[in-house]
């Protein structure tokens, strides 16, 4: 009775609730239908988990984007915005200029190799325990943080946005709320039903619907917000004068840093770094410089987060292995790319009109008239939707999000099932297996993955307040590890098992380490220096290694263009290692986390390093993979799109420094 009470009380009109409906429904049917096989043919291994490779461009984009916003941006990253600003957009602005990165360098290696998955790649170039180890670790990682951190957020963010009450009740033997654990089960359905039945097929064909919905229904809520606001205060020009208004009233203010790109740090204001709480409570606030420092957001370890995510997880890399082309999979990355600046606008601008809301004093007689209140930051879009959305536009912003939530979901259970079934179940259960057979053991796998997710949300996931930096700074403790032992192996001839395994265990120790030894570091600075020390260890260990055979020889050509590249390089290397030194005897350079040169330098010395290795050294480890330049060249549209992309994030910073 109190659900229904509260679905009739909520603000949602009829009309919501069909478009919200006519979405779940339309999303299901098609699911079902664009993945269903021909008559009398049963499903292969590829058709299931890479689509058959038929994916386009266009498809390869839109799922990419769609597996990868989620309510974790939605909710997340909205309510980071609410405390810290645009800044959190930083994220968002140079993933669009690492998937140029992969695009060019990373995509075109795996496909020519024929890589199925990112732990079959790992067992090639190394050996079957690195591989193994790394397929256990994706498994428990998507079924125990991804997918329940997915759910757990969507579902809190929908419970919110319908208002409905908490429902006491026990769970294998847990107090929980009976409404959360519906609706997360709901989700999880939802997204099982398309994504079990037709594999990779129904996750990116139905994608092309869910970035419509979320990208749509996103600037929609946005839109709605600032239109309201702009009515309730008399601002001339609607949503775009509201926002110019907002945008002149908190830029004025110099302790704030709601429209900043790059946050500089403020002693006076924060004293201490990471804030002050006693007893649960805040005392004092952290500084935002402390989740988002200076430009360590350009050329800091945010690259490392960037390249291990987009470059190296196996449910956003597993939509360009999926295309019909690398032409395709290559374009697939620029529009992904252009598709990741809008983002900013669908889910940090929200964030920031929420602050405004109910912390400006032009605000007050608007927020009296408000249903709900912001208690944590990550309220701050739920907020929004229920109270700024007109009727069927909040169906339809409701919609965007579950669309956010059931596409990540769906993308989390196939590339689960693929790592399970491909990398272990064939491997070392059935290597035999038919095509039906390991078809058959993928469903099942997800299937036992939602199963275990539904069981693990509730004791695995809490309350954080910023849920969007917690994810960032925990899945920063193996990014440093990921992108040594993948692109050293990808690219580097020399890159040995035993380096692999050390950095592993590495990437955990030193995080870890740095985390109790410098807790007032903000978290992407503590990459770095981890970066740096697997750096360290995973070459100095390959080249003591013994296992060693005859390198190939190379062309004349290619050693003098390896050479070149690399001499340029060791010079920027050079020049960036001098401007982070006179930075450390500046205290305004250092307040803009300038130390961030260092990392750029030592990524720079990495590329000279293993370029010249790669030209001169006349061995090479056993399983080197051999590069042939020429799969690095890219088509006039890519060049014409990554050029385009690079102007406008200039733009954008420049306007916004």
């Amino acid at each position: 009775m109190e659900i229904l009470d509260a679905l009739k009380n909520n603000g949602f009109a009829t009309a919501d609730y069909l478009v919200f409906i006519a979405y779940i429904v339309t999303l299901v049917g098609m699911g079902i239908f664009l993945s269903r096989g021909k008559k009398g043919e049963e499903k292969s291994s590829t058709d299931y988990f890479l689509a058959g490779n038929t994916l386009t461009w266009w498809a390869v984009g839109a799922s990419l984007i769609a597996a990868n916003i989620s309510a974790e941006q939605f909710i997340g990253m909205s309510g980071s915005a609410y405390v810290s600003g645009i800044a959190m957009a930083a994220y968002e602005l140079m993933a669009a200029a690492t998937l140029i990165v992969v695009g060019k360098f990373l995509l075109p290696l795996m496909i020519e190799k024929k890589i199925f998955t990112i732990p079959q790649f790992l067992s090639e170039r190394y050996n079957w325990g690195v591989g193994l180890a790394f397929s256990i670790f994706w498994l428990f990682l998507y079924v125990f943080i991804n997918l329940t951190s997915v759910a757990w957020l969507g579902a809190l963010a929908m419970k919110q946005i319908l208002g409905l009450p908490t429902i006491a009740g026990v769970f294998m033997g847990m107090n929980v709320d009976m409404t959360l654990l519906v609706i997360i089960l709901f989700l999880f359905v939802v997204a099982g039903l398309y994504s079990i039945y037709g594999g990779l097929a129904s996750v990116a064909w139905t994608d092309v619907m869910q970035v419509t919905f979320l990208v749509g229904g996103g600037l929609i809520t946005a839109y709605a917000a600032l239109d309201v606001i702009a009515a309730s205060l008399d601002i001339e020009g609607g949503a775009l004068g509201a926002l110019g208004q907002i945008y002149g009233e908190l830029i004025q203010n110099p302790d704030d840093k709601h429209f900043n790109l790059v946050v500089t740090r403020n002693e006076e204001l924060y004293p201490v770094i990471n804030g002050i709480v006693e007893n649960g409570v805040t005392i004092q606030k952290a500084d935002p410089y402390f989740d988002i420092p200076g430009i360590v957001v350009i050329v800091g370890a945010l690259w490392l987060t960037n390249l291990g995510y987009w470059g190296f997880n196996q449910y956003i890399i597993q939509k360009g292995l999926a295309a019909k082309s690398l032409a395709e999979a290559k374009k697939g990355m620029i529009f992904a790319a252009f598709l990741k600046i809008l983002i900013p606008f669908i889910v940090c601008i929200p964030g920031v009109c929420a602050f405004y809301i109910m912390n400006s004093p032009d605000c007050v007689e608007l927020r009296a008239t408000l249903a709900g209140a912001i208690e944590r930051s990550d309220d701050a879009y739920p907020f929004l939707i229920r109270n700024f959305t007109p009727t069927i536009v909040k169906g339809l912003s409701f919609a965007a999000l579950a669309a956010a939530v059931i596409s990540s979901l769906a993308s989390m259970f196939n590339s689960t099932s693929t790592i399970f079934t491909m990398d272990i179940y064939k491997r070392f259960f059935n290597k035999n297996a038919s095509e039906k057979k390991l078809v058959n053991v993928g469903r099942l796998t997800s299937i036992s993955a939602l199963v275990l997710a539904v069981i693990a949300v509730y004791p695995i996931m809490g309350g954080a307040d910023q849920a969007f930096q917690v994810i960032q700074e925990y899945s920063g403790f193996v990014y440093p590890g990921i992108v040594v032992i993948f692109g050293l192996g990808l690219l580097w001839k020399r890159a040995s098992g035993t380096a692999a395994v050390v950095a592993a265990i590495g990437t955990f120790f030193f995080s870890i380490l740095f985390k109790f030894m410098l807790p007032d570091v903000p978290f992407l600075l503590r990459m770095g220096y981890v970066f740096a020390c697997l750096v360290v260890l995973f070459f100095s260990i390959s080249m003591m290694s013994k296992k060693t055979v005859k390198a190939a020889e190379l062309d004349k050509h290619t050693i003098k263009t390896q050479m070149k590249w690399s001499n340029i390089i060791l010079i920027s290397s050079v020049v960036c290692l001098c401007i982070g030194i006179a930075s450390m005897f500046s205290h305004e350079l250092r307040c803009y986390g300038f130390e961030a040169i260092f990392f750029l330098a030592l990524i720079l010395f990495c590329i000279s390093f293993y370029l010249r290795s790669n030209a001169k050294d006349k061995v090479e480890d056993p399983k080197s993979i051999g590069v042939d330049i020429a799969i690095f060249r890219t088509d006039k549209a890519f060049n014409i799109g990554a050029i385009a992309i690079i102007v406008i994030l200039t733009i954008l910073y420049i306007a916004l420094w």
